[in-house]
């Protein structure tokens, strides 16, 4: 879509590999980062009584959650520096097949046309960490399917997938920045989070 991608970087993997973490620490390193779609999406949902929820209508919660994807995409344009994402548009796709639902045209077009960074960093899972709360309702085994889901969705659309190592989230973010080639070039300290 743009040559933004190539400073656009996506952290993926289950539920509960640590994604959210990691997005926090490279934020405090002065990265930007985005909030996870899904859990955004859900707090919304419970908090108005709304039916798109992931356990209620998996189709609508995968629009949403599109649409919230979409908007942080357009945010992160506002950024000079490199964007870390909490998911993409393109794990969508993996979302709906996991749920055996359909891909529409749309939603496959959105994962072609938003591009990021070939390089994507993929978080294995990993149950010591792993835990449930309010938002994060599935189990270990299907967050394991939903790792299996999400990275195939990437190398299907021709990403790298680069699975980032089971260690301390500080060493797991020096491994993303030096992966991306970042390490170096720590913008000024910002708390910069996008939706």
């Amino acid at each position: 879509m743009s040559v933004d991608s190539d400073r656009f970087f996506i952290l993926t993997g289950g539920p509960g590999a640590g994604k959210t973490s990691l997005i926090e620490a490279l934020r405090r390193r002065g990265f930007a980062g985005s909030v996870e779609a899904g859990r955004g999406v859900i707090q919304h949902q419970v908090a108005i009584s709304g039916p798109a929820l992931h356990w209620n209508d998996p189709a609508l919660f995968a629009e949403l959650m599109l649409s919230w994807e979409m908007r942080s995409y357009d945010m992160a344009r506002d950024e000079t520096d490199a964007v870390f994402f909490d998911r993409g548009i393109p794990e969508l796709t993996g979302y709906l097949k996991l749920m055996g639902l359909p891909v529409p045209a749309h939603m496959r077009k959105a994962a072609e046309t938003f591009r990021y960074n070939r390089r994507v960093f993929a978080l294995p899972p990993w149950r010591e960490i792993f835990g449930q709360d309010a938002e994060r309702k599935q189990d270990f085994a299907e967050a394991v399917r939903t790792f299996e889901a999400v990275t195939g969705a990437y190398r299907e659309l021709g990403y790298d997938l680069v699975e980032v190592p089971l260690a301390p989230v500080e060493e797991r973010a020096e491994f993303v920045l030096t992966t991306a080639g970042l390490g170096s070039q720590a913008p000024s300290p910002a708390d910069h989070l996008l939706p």
